[in-house]
């Protein structure tokens, strides 16, 4: 009762107060301590959706700095009411800028979502950048609906199932209905949604793959229940069998596996082979020793783009040459032309004892500063060197860096911690650039102390290049201090936080990690209690010596629980020091650190470990002015306690 009265007392309390407050004070609007504060918050509600927010708080900013963005945020929460005339009118304005190219991307989007296919085909061809994977989508539906093959390009875009959205799905149903895409292309792509885990892009297919939603879904949500019925007497029920025996054995392959051989009578030849490639992939994912077992019993089945390349790391990882080059010769030319293929192939080839072939694909990549590149480097006996460096800068050819209006624009964004609308500046303007300018560019950008646009800029350059760029030392003084009294190599710590926060002293990722090292509040307050750093505060992680104090001290804990090894301290350092270890413990014999690193099941990880050791190579190579070998980093590395038998 006590409780009841309370709550009505507060609520008649509340009542009144809003009942007989002044006009004046019920609608207060927020405190800005200036134009910057109202823009930042103009993005907010922009990107919120929020149009009546936005066009209140746009009106106070008549006279900001950067009117197209004013006006840009104004627009984009209502662009799908504005009328056509607004929009062209802002595109007329500012044609031929970043935020004018992003507008028409939104516009696009727009268009292709009505239909519009009229007004769609004008704009697409001015879509500058046409980075946006369901403007495509789009673009392929207008073009086959007028009747052009468009299939090639179709399967192009499709790959990406991150970003299919509405259009993508159209577009495979558009197909369909116009006989390009057939059943089996539609079940293709339904397995690769059900491998990525894309639940409402499965929903979206349902009307073109002759089954419901419902039993879609169940597939994907409850796998179990549809194997338990088995597969059926229809293409549908099959196909969805299959599928199911895929997302089950995301949760527990062997189950998957017995439900398969219950049932693998009553699948055709074709689609047991496509049955265990479901299985296999997630198999592999785990790193299970059986996975290439049943990559073995997939034949020549029609795979994914991730099945393709999970098959050829598990003939890595058991040591099974052939199949490692058979599956590579097996990959669309879009996955077989990536260097990460050229390069295994060119180690298949070796293995087989084709040498000559073996490097000429070496060769073709050698050239490159990229992970692959400096191991096909190796491959044919070279170590990896810092190239000679461009001619210096002229002040010519630096000027009109300072004087580059998309650059100044670019540099406020950046003050005010909008990184994403300061890239696209950026970016914009490198579009137009030559390498010479190129390297111009990446100068101001030091000048500036943006180091991560200095990287990423100068990193664009292929003949001329300039390293002191690309692998830049800030803080040289507290990090040699910091490694030498660890005995940590600090070209690997350059090397790592290059990749970890490109030098962005206030960097702080979507998961809370902080500083130039990335460290997460709980391994930092770890830490500073195991060196016995007292005193130390949440507050205290951007600053320089302490970032760099707790993350040298992290990294060289990591590397001693785990033998030494670079190729696995590093992993530990981003998925942490528990996932190498089972990672590791899953071989059945030693492998080489670039095998280990290529079969990392997270793809973020794997991808990190690369590029860290990778810059490291270079790093010390700078350092010490001397070629390096990047497999030498990478070691080896085998099971615990794992003793080679004795040869015989």
């Amino acid at each position: 009762m006590f409780q009841m009265k309370w709550i009505v007392g507060i609520a008649f309390a509340a009542a009144t107060s809003v009942l007989f407050a002044p006009a004046a004070l019920a609608k207060k609007p927020a405190a800005f301590a200036n134009d910057d504060e109202v823009f930042v918050a103009l993005r907010e509600a922009s990107r919120n959706g929020d149009a009546p927010r936005a066009q209140e708080l746009a009106s106070r900013l008549g006279n900001y700095a950067i009117p197209s963005y004013v006006e840009y945020f104004r627009l984009r929460p209502r662009i799908n009411a504005a009328s056509e005339q607004e929009i062209r009118d802002y595109l007329n304005r500012y044609e031929g800028s970043a935020i004018a190219d992003r507008l028409r991307n939104d516009w696009l989007l727009e268009l292709g979502r009505a239909r519009n296919w009229t007004q769609f085909d004008e704009q697409y061809p001015q879509f500058i950048l046409n980075d946006d994977n369901q403007v495509k989508c789009y673009a392929l539906m207008s073009k086959a609906q007028k009747g052009q093959n468009v299939v090639d390009d179709a399967r192009t875009v499709l790959v990406n199932m991150q970003n299919y959205g509405e259009a993508c799905p159209a577009l495979i149903a558009t197909l369909v209905q116009i006989g390009q895409f057939t059943l089996d292309d539609v079940w293709a792509y339904a397995r690769m949604v059900g491998e990525s885990g894309f639940a409402n892009t499965l929903r979206r297919m349902a009307p073109v793959t002759e089954a419901s939603e419902s039993v879609l879904v169940q597939a994907y949500e409850k796998p179990d229940a549809v194997l338990a019925r088995g597969p059926g007497n229809t293409r549908a029920s099959r196909e969805v069998f299959i599928l199911a025996l895929g997302r089950s054995a995301k949760n527990d392959p062997s189950r998957a596996v017995s439900a398969l051989v219950k049932s693998a009578e009553q699948l055709g030849e074709r689609e047991r082979e496509l049955a265990w490639a479901q299985i296999a992939l997630q198999a592999s994912m785990k790193l299970a020793p059986d996975a290439i077992v049943y990559w073995h019993r997939t034949n020549g089945a029609q795979l994914s783009p991730d099945g393709y390349q999970w098959k050829a790391r598990s003939a890595l990882r058991a040591g099974e040459w052939k199949l490692v080059k058979s599956t590579i010769e097996s990959m669309p030319p879009s996955l077989r032309n990536d260097p990460a293929w050229i390069y295994w192939m060119g180690r298949a080839q070796h293995a087989e004892g084709n040498q000559e072939e073996a490097k000429k694909l070496f060769g073709s990549i050698a050239d490159q500063t990229n992970f692959y590149g400096q191991l096909a480097l190796e491959e044919l006996g070279r170590k990896v060197a810092i190239p000679a460096k461009a001619q210096p800068l002229t002040q010519a050819e630096l000027a009109p860096m300072a004087e580059n209006a998309g650059f100044r624009r670019a540099l406020k964004f950046f003050d005010l911690n909008m990184r994403f609308e300061g890239y696209r500046e950026w970016n914009w303007e490198l579009r137009k650039m030559n390498e010479r300018q190129h390297l111009a560019a990446a100068e101001f950008a030091r000048q500036k102390n943006v180091l991560d646009r200095m990287v990423n800029t100068s990193d664009r350059t292929k003949s001329e290049v300039d390293f002191s760029q690309r692998f830049p030392t800030p803080f040289r003084d507290v990090m040699h201090a910091a490694t030498e009294r660890l005995s940590l190599d600090m070209a690997w710590v350059y090397g790592l936080i290059r990749q970890e926060s490109r030098f962005i002293m206030n960097a702080r990722s979507n998961v809370g990690a902080s500083g130039l090292m990335q460290l997460m509040p709980s391994t930092a307050q770890y830490v500073a209690r195991k060196i016995g750093m007292g005193g130390f505060s949440q507050s205290q992680v951007n600053d320089i010596n302490t970032n760099i104090t707790l993350g040298t001290n992290y990294l060289n804990m990591v590397l001693n629980d785990l033998e030494g090894s670079q190729a696995l301290a590093t992993a530990a350092y981003n998925a942490g020091p528990g996932r190498p270890r089972a990672w590791r413990s899953t071989l059945t014999r030693s492998v080489e650190g670039a095998i280990f690193a290529e079969s990392i099941p997270f793809s973020e990880t794997r991808d990190y470990v690369k590029k860290v050791l990778s810059n490291a190579t270079y790093y010390a190579a700078l350092f010490e002015d001397k070629p390096q070998s990047l497999k030498a980093r990478l070691g080896t590395v085998a099971p615990k306690g794992f003793v080679p038998s004795e040869l015989p």
